[in-house]
């Protein structure tokens, strides 16, 4: 799968679905003759291309990433939240970009459509925007704390490590599903290192939004300790995400040549159970100050993810072409959209959950335009 395609991890999943374009044509002149194309069509041209490098269309798989994260350690959307999502989406455009410059060569003889291979985009600009990608991305995260850096470092690497060799080996689904795992903590922590602050004596205090009462402790609850929200309560949620990631990322492994049965009806059982895993509340989640998540929405959420997920996967399974395994590969980043809407619902967080899916008819639209894969 095309990275972060969790990344993992702002893909990424990624992505979570030509040759040469000729010069734009001549025009006529006023006097007679011939003269340049305007700059606008080759604007749009340089844009389009960047657009499929980066896959702009499997960018809405991330934002979901943060907002679980701080639904799954008991908090509303922060700042850090914000900061946290910025970081994610450059980190996954940086592995985007630095996907297709390392597949350059593979990608001239299955894929020579693609921006780099038909000389739209030249291998040192792609790479250049991966590594400026990456800093910013880190910047981002640095404004959110200095574990939140930490987390966004392991992601950076865990990208890098992933386009530049463990993709091509066994180790590939675990990078990507580790990414993704990473991509959901990073949200977690920000979100959580935004509830402290130092007082004039230098000991950390707890900062609660103006006009809100700081919330009781629940012994019940991981989340809660001595009113802070701790990242680690974040890890389950982070888990199913990196196992979504790992099902769909061995499916992509055969996205060019196709061929492969056992891995979309791996992947099938695997969605299957992380549906029916998901649909279930967490325990703790009725306790707290938001009350027990809204059945139905919780529901909705994982038929959702089920829906999305599921059929072109069963398709890839009883044929197996590489039209239809690209397919199951764009339905499977596509369902990481509900499926962070379900965790945030799962979580306590309907709200959160409803917000996410917002994000699915733009994800649909553009995927039309801008394959995700």
């Amino acid at each position: 799968m095309r990275p972060p395609r969790l990344l993992a991890a702002v893909a990424g999943a990624p992505a979570l679905l030509g040759a040469r374009a000729a010069a734009p044509p001549s025009r006529l002149s006023g006097a007679g003759g011939t003269a340049p194309a305007p700059d606008r069509p080759r604007t749009r041209h340089t844009l389009r291309a960047w657009a499929e490098l980066l896959r702009v269309s499997a960018l809405f798989t991330v934002p979901g990433d943060a907002l679980a994260g701080a639904a799954a350690i008991g908090r509303r959307p922060d700042r850090g939240t914000a900061l946290a999502v910025g970081a994610s989406l450059c980190l996954y455009e940086a592995g985007m970009a630095l996907n297709d410059w390392a597949d350059r060569e593979e990608d001239a003889v299955d894929r020579p459509h693609r921006p780099i291979p038909s000389g739209r985009i030249a291998p040192g600009e792609a790479l250049a925007a991966a590594g400026a990608l990456t800093a910013a991305g880190l910047a981002l995260a640095a404004r959110a704390g200095r574990p939140a850096l930490a987390v966004a470092s392991s992601l950076a690497a865990t990208v890098w490590a992933y386009d530049l060799h463990l993709k091509h080996t066994k180790a590939g689904p675990a990078a990507m599903a580790a990414a993704r795992t990473l991509d959901l903590l990073l949200g977690a922590t920000a979100t959580a290192g935004q509830g402290y602050a130092r007082g004039r004596d230098g000991t950390p205090s707890i900062r609660q939004p103006a006009g809100s009462a700081l919330r009781a402790p629940d012994s019940g609850n991981p989340a809660s300790t001595s009113g802070s929200a701790s990242p680690r309560a974040a890890l389950p949620a982070a888990l199913l995400l990196g196992a979504h990631t790992y099902a769909v990322t061995s499916v992509s492994r055969h996205e060019a040549q196709g061929g492969s049965t056992a891995a979309p009806l791996a992947a099938l059982a695997a969605t299957t159970a992380l549906g029916a895993a998901v649909a279930h509340e967490r325990p703790g989640a009725a306790r707290r100050d938001r009350g027990t998540p809204d059945r139905l929405l919780l529901t909705a959420f994982a038929g959702a993810y089920l829906r999305t997920a599921g059929p072109p996967l069963l398709h890839a399974a009883l044929n197996p072409s590489p039209p239809l395994t690209q397919r199951a590969v764009g339905g499977g980043i596509r369902a990481m959209i509900p499926l962070q809407a379900a965790l945030a619902a799962r979580a306590g967080s309907s709200l959160g959950g409803l917000a996410v899916m917002g994000l699915v008819p733009l994800a649909r639209s553009l995927a039309r335009k801008v394959s995700p894969t």
